[in-house]
């Protein structure tokens, strides 16, 4: 579905008049900066003057970009810092993603910044966090996921741990903490008067995810052991099945009214009532595989298209994106000739609408020129640029 890009004449976002820099990062960090933009917040990005690898032939597809204002600068250029921290006083939120002491060593560390702008939110996101023996030691999202003790819990009873993409650690344990810690860091800087610093640590993030399933072990409800537990493919109601045309059924069916429909629905032999015997559950796997490979995914979706039995098809994004209810929501859009999810969360009054993602550099211009800086000199220098440096 195509979508508007351009505002329309709708309530401005929560966060319309914030101000925030993003200052370096990949992946969590500018995952974040997007999310603070689509709530309403001006981002301006501060942009290295040679690309990432990824996106070094159109830079214009890091979606994560969508929505920001973008700057390049050369931080170690000392000119390129004075930038950087003269655009520090109209701004009230900075959040970069360098290793534990990368923005001291640099001179824009918290301390200096604030010291500018003492009601700054400074917000930092790393994957360690910023103290502890492994603060400055390399690492992506499968390391911290591994560590914090997410990953020993997904996968088959019996198999390796498999693999969540980067949904965990980065987005999850990373960039949504950094999100919660800046808004509630604003709220008390609103009060106060004083900005604070917020250590957003991956491995914090994805522990405190783990929360929930910690409890349960606690009392002997959850097993360490993958594949064994209610919610992790244990149980034959929650569960992946394949259909006959090589497609997959997600069965959630938990519940015993649920449960109770989905047998039902399926005709099988087996007594709702000894759902949770699990001496009976290989019997029961038995039976719901064999009954979901008797058909195809779609003649399964659309069996059950209006039941509470809590059986739905596994789509990738381009399917989902054509999924009624998806369609309906406008979850899914094409913008910029591109498929990309919607923001969110929603809030009252607006339409979900996709920001274009634009290449970096293209704002240096305009935003140094808007500081009251010499943008032509800054680029003639070599402490700003427009465009990437990709000859040298």
């Amino acid at each position: 579905m195509d979508i508007d890009v351009e505002p329309g004449d709708e309530p401005a976002g929560p966060l319309s008049g914030l101000r925030v820099l993003e200052v370096g990062g990949i992946g969590p960090l500018p995952f974040a900066g997007m999310m603070l933009g689509e709530m309403g917040a001006e981002v301006v990005r501060i942009d290295r003057p040679r690309p990432e690898p990824l996106y070094a032939a159109d830079p214009s597809a890091d979606l994560l970009n969508r929505g920001k204002r973008s700057v390049m600068l050369d931080l170690k250029r000392q000119d390129a810092r004075h930038v950087l921290l003269e655009l520090v006083r109209t701004s009230d939120v900075l959040i970069e993603g360098f290793r534990p002491g990368t923005a001291e060593r640099l001179g824009f560390g918290p301390d200096v910044c604030r010291g500018i702008r003492p009601d700054l939110v400074y917000g930092r996101m790393t994957g360690w966090g910023q103290t502890g023996p492994l603060a400055g030691r390399a690492g992506h999202d499968l390391n911290y996921i591994g560590v914090s003790g997410a990953l020993a819990g997904i996968g088959e009873a019996g198999g390796a741990p498999q693999i969540p993409l980067n949904l965990v650690g980065d987005f999850g344990g990373g960039a949504l903490y950094l999100v919660a810690g800046v808004l509630a860091a604003l709220v008390d800087a609103s009060r106060t008067g004083r900005g604070r610093t917020v250590d957003a640590s991956i491995v914090d993030g994805t522990s405190h995810l783990m929360l929930s399933a910690l409890a349960l072990g606690q009392v002997g409800w959850w097993s360490t052991s993958r594949g064994m537990n209610l919610l992790d493919g244990g149980a034959p109601f929650y569960r992946v099945y394949p259909t006959s045309d090589g497609g997959h059924m997600t069965v959630a069916a938990i519940e015993a009214q649920f449960f109770a429909e989905l047998i039902d629905a399926l005709e099988l032999p087996f007594d709702p009532a000894r759902q949770y015997d699990r001496a009976r559950w290989p019997e029961l796997e038995r039976l719901l595989r064999a009954a979901f490979a008797s058909r195809t995914q779609a003649e399964w979706s659309e069996r059950f298209a209006g039941s509470d039995a809590c059986v739905w098809p596994v789509l990738d994004a381009e399917r989902a994106s054509r999924h009624p209810h998806l369609q309906d929501r406008r979850t899914y859009a094409v913008a910029e000739d591109r498929l990309q999810p919607s923001p969110a969360p929603r809030f009252d009054g607006a339409t979900p609408r996709v920001p274009p993602a634009f290449a970096p550099g293209r704002d240096t211009v305009a935003v140094l020129s808007s500081a009251g800086l010499d943008a032509e000199a800054l680029i003639a220098s070599g402490a700003a640029f427009e465009k990437y440096a990709l000859d040298n």
